[in-house]
């Protein structure tokens, strides 16, 4: 009930009840006083009467008056109580303290109201808790794969101040392991900046309209050479018949799926090294599928291998190179899309990087291939 209702049906108690109360008392009172006591409704027994009757009626209307004033104000006063102290312990941090009221008024309404903020102010509090910890994991994360190629860096010139390098054979070998780590330490500050500007959306894109089937059909041609050295393969499966026209960013197209198949081949674990790329596509989206045969993603990391600076070897290895920073910036990339990626392994067997693209359903005459 609102608190309009409450105090429209208060005022009508107020004069409504202390009236029938009074009739009730009065026909009571009169029957005691002048039939059981035998009184005369005249005279002095009529002056008591009168005078009872009035006593009676100032005692209702206080007792009427009074009871359902401190009942309307107990149903106001309560509920903002409750809410100014709620209002003070949020202000003072504490975000568990809930509001939810189970009233129908415009103060249960507020309430409610407040704790749907309180609620928030606790899930963005959550997050901010989340993004500091990540800040700082990404701030460690970046000082151990920057100190890693500088110390390298440092030994070797000290090596080559203190003459160790003492053959022109070892010189070119201490200069070009100081060529690599600078290379190294190139790469990561550039994914860096790039995962900087995606990460703040400062990134921009140039959409235009792409045919799938014909740029992967290139891509497979270009990655078959690669891996024909080491007896590999690379296969397109995909429908003819099917359309896989998509609005893309080509270049950052091209970002996405060199993190992807680089993340594959360092892992790839086969005497024969095999990726196939399966295009299929439905009324709204094409799925583009990037499958390995290599060693494969256990179960517990499989949902953080598009995190910043994650990667599934704890220990930081060199040997498998890279940055840590590949999937989580195809991700990005992909998201500014308007589509998703996600992965499937199974360790020991391989792995399938999915990503979704928004489909072009009406045929433009300028395709680019």
């Amino acid at each position: 009930m609102s608190i309009k209702k409450k105090l429209i049906l208060s005022n009508i108690g107020m004069i409504v009840i202390p009236i029938l109360c009074l009739i009730i008392v009065e026909l009571a009172a009169g029957y005691l006083f002048f039939y059981l006591l035998g009184r005369e409704p005249e005279g002095d027994d009529m002056q008591v009467f009168q005078t009872f009757r009035f006593g009676a009626m100032i005692v209702i209307l206080v007792i009427t008056n009074g009871t359902l004033t401190y009942s309307i104000s107990r149903s106001i006063l309560e509920p903002i109580k409750k809410l100014s102290m709620a209002a003070k312990k949020i202000s003072e941090g504490e975000l568990d303290y809930s509001c939810a009221s189970g009233q129908k008024d415009e103060l249960g309404q507020l309430s409610n109201t407040f704790e749907d903020m309180r609620l928030k102010l606790k899930e963005a509090a959550a997050v901010q808790h989340q993004y500091e910890l990540n800040r700082q994991e990404l701030i460690a994360s970046i000082s151990h794969d920057l100190k890693t190629p500088l110390t390298s860096i440092k030994g070797y010139v000290s090596g080559i101040q203190d003459g160790v390098a003492g053959t022109p054979e070892k010189l070119h070998r201490y200069l070009s392991k100081i060529e690599k780590n600078a290379d190294d330490m190139h790469a990561l500050i550039d994914e860096l900046f790039l995962y900087s500007k995606l990460d703040l959306e400062q990134m921009p894109f140039t959409f235009e309209k792409v045919k799938l089937d014909d740029y992967f059909s290139d891509f497979i041609e270009e990655l078959s050479i690669t891996l024909e050295k080491d007896h590999g393969k690379a296969v397109l499966i995909h429908d003819p018949l099917q359309s896989y026209l998509v609005e893309a960013d080509r270049e950052k197209l091209n970002r996405v799926v060199m993190n992807i198949t680089q993340n594959s081949l360092k892992y790839m674990d086969k005497s024969v090294k095999e990726i196939q790329v399966i295009l299929s596509e439905s009324r709204d989206e094409v799925q583009v599928e990037i499958k390995d045969n290599g060693s494969g993603i256990p179960k517990k990391d499989i949902a953080h291998i598009f995190d910043s600076f994650y990667r599934t070897d704890e220990s930081r290895n060199s040997a498998t190179g890279g940055t840590g920073l590949g999937l989580s910036i195809a991700k990005k990339i992909i998201e500014n899309h308007g589509g998703k990626i996600w992965a499937v392994s199974e360790p020991g067997v391989g792995t399938s990087i999915y990503f979704t693209m928004k489909k072009v359903n009406e045929r433009a005459e300028n395709i680019d291939y």
